[in-house]
């Protein structure tokens, strides 16, 4: 139940980005761009802000142009919509987030100045690992664009 729950506010947030994201956009206020000197440390900076759900930090990483591909062909635009993405990830477990889940780096190989990346996420609420990949493309410092695999329905929450 847990699980059909956890797609269903996935769901919900990716439908609400499609139909309303300039607006809810509008009342952000989003964080300054800031570069890192090496795609390394661009991907290091992700991970980072991601584990401990900093959302300034990962909103920062992104350019304006900027998208994120996700499942079944959804691409996220724009540094406000990815702060609205990034807004709903963050949210506490209860709230239908995933404040709390910790990616670590299995094996990351770098190709100019894209990252194909294996990692596994764990959690205090999740009842096993999960693992996955991303493409983590990586332009003067920033993160142009990433690729997932990632899928919330797909996560098994403890009982």
């Amino acid at each position: 139940m847990q699980r059909r729950s956890k797609y269903s506010c996935v769901m919900a947030i990716l439908a609400a980005l499609s139909v309303t994201p300039r607006l809810q956009a509008a009342e952000m206020q989003l964080p300054d761009i800031r570069t890192q000197p090496t795609p390394q440390a661009v991907l290091d900076e992700h991970i980072d802000a991601l584990n401990k759900c900093d959302w300034n930090r990962l909103v920062a990483q992104y350019p304006e142009d900027a998208q994120i591909h996700l499942l079944n062909g959804t691409i996220v635009t724009g540094r406000k919509a990815i702060g609205e993405l990034f807004a709903g990830f963050c949210k506490d477990p209860k709230d239908g987030g995933l404040n709390g889940i910790n990616f670590k780096v299995v094996q990351s190989t770098l190709i100019g100045g894209t990252f194909a990346t294996h990692w596994v996420a764990s959690a205090p609420f999740l009842a096993e690992p999960y693992k996955g990949s991303d493409a983590y493309i990586t332009k003067d410092g920033m993160m142009q664009a990433m690729v997932t695999t990632f899928d919330g329905a797909a996560l098994k929450m403890k009982k």
